[in-house]
């Protein structure tokens, strides 16, 4: 059983969200991004409660700003998805959970070391250059199930 209810265009959106966020860390950085999306999609907790499908998660805005640079900057974004990032779109949305994006809300590439905390979430773990964060302990049970 999915993780989440997805389409085909759903995973379509999702890979090329994948392919534009993490294409320089490989096929595993762009699971580890896919665990974030689909984690955002399940979540019913913080800045995640009105977002169900993965449309909503990757056009999400928050501050006046969409939350995903790549949508905000469009770069490979708006490429069309490559069977490559769609089979790995749809081995997070079917089953794929791995640390350090296995239970994180939120990752970004700092340019430095990551931070202790970002937003006052704490850093789950770092691939390459990007750091992931979960959130506290006792503020998202969903995230974790």
């Amino acid at each position: 059983m999915a993780r989440v209810k997805y389409t085909d265009s759903d995973v379509a959106l999702m890979a090329r969200m994948m392919r534009a966020e993490a294409e320089g860390e490989g096929k595993q950085g762009m699971l580890y991004v896919g665990n974030v999306i689909v984690n955002r999609a399940i979540a019913d907790c913080l800045d995640f409660k009105q977002v169900r499908t993965i449309p909503q998660v990757i056009f999400q805005v928050q501050g006046g700003n969409y939350s995903f640079e790549a949508v905000q900057k469009g770069n490979v974004f708006y490429n069309r998805a490559r069977g490559v990032e769609k089979r790995l779109a749809k081995k997070n949305l079917d089953y794929w959970r791995q640390h350090p994006g296995k239970y994180a809300l939120w990752y970004f590439n700092p340019y430095a070391p990551c931070p202790p905390t970002w937003y006052d979430q704490p850093f789950a773990g770092q691939f390459k250059q990007h750091c992931y964060y979960e959130p506290k302990p006792g503020t998202c049970a969903s995230v974790y199930t």
